[in-house]
């Protein structure tokens, strides 16, 4: 019989580094520790480098928030459990760091960037070079789904309802992931992680959400998109 080893880990502030700017104000980086068989591997906190993008504090009515380093530590805390709570008998470091990169991922955030190429490329092609780069490089300060949001508002019916139509072909799944975690969740924690999707019922919540705000569209088709993304994202 092989012998049980304990697992054990902890957050922590890396006092060693550098302090970085965190929201405003400055702190030491996240990071976690992780032992097992007497072996023990440190690394930076996903978590961490996630939520101290600047597009996660929010100002208004006179109020600042931003996620803190409790809920960010709880965060952690909820990913490196699962992980070790999956893998009872063949546990390891080297398959705890893969299986890590995987789960604890943001489909949101990871989907994020090339739906904002998508819609570079979407207004290249509509003959609007300028609005294109405003686009693009505004996006990346501000979250993606607010600003195809006000383009509601802005834009005429057919071109709105264009974009959106294309996206769902030639973009990434982001609006109608960001759209459905946004419903589940609350600032300033609105992330949806791979180990959330591949949990619980949410794969069944999100069918329902598209039925609703997608009616028209192949809710199957949809998902099989979301798969692939994930598919991709094992890869890397």
């Amino acid at each position: 019989m092989n012998k049980a080893y304990k697992i054990s880990y902890k957050t922590y502030l890396n006092d060693r580094l550098k302090q970085v700017f965190f929201h405003g104000k400055q702190t030491y980086p996240l990071y976690v520790q992780l032992t097992y068989e007497r072996k023990t591997i440190f690394f930076k906190s996903y978590y961490f480098e996630l939520f101290s993008k600047q597009r996660y504090f929010l100002s208004a009515a006179g109020l600042s928030r931003g996620p803190s380093i409790e809920e960010i530590t709880d965060k952690e805390n909820e990913v490196i459990d699962f992980i070790i709570n999956k893998y009872p008998d063949d546990f390891s470091l080297d398959l705890f760091k893969k299986e890590y990169a995987f789960y604890s991922k943001d489909l949101c955030d990871t989907t994020e960037d090339g739906f904002i190429d998508y819609m570079y490329t979407f207004f290249q092609d509509k003959g609007m070079p300028a609005f294109a780069v405003t686009v693009r490089e505004g996006s990346r300060y501000r979250i993606a789904y607010d600003v195809v949001r006000d383009m509601k508002r802005a834009f005429t019916k057919p071109l709105y309802d264009e974009l959106v139509e294309n996206s769902l072909y030639y973009a990434p799944p982001y609006l109608p992931l960001y759209g459905f975690m946004q419903e589940t969740k609350k600032w300033p924690m609105l992330s949806l992680t791979i180990k959330e999707w591949e949990t619980g019922n949410t794969q069944t919540s999100f069918t329902e959400y598209l039925k609703k705000y997608y009616p028209t569209n192949d809710a199957g088709e949809i998902k099989e998109r979301v798969e692939k993304w994930l598919a991709f994202a094992r890869e890397q």
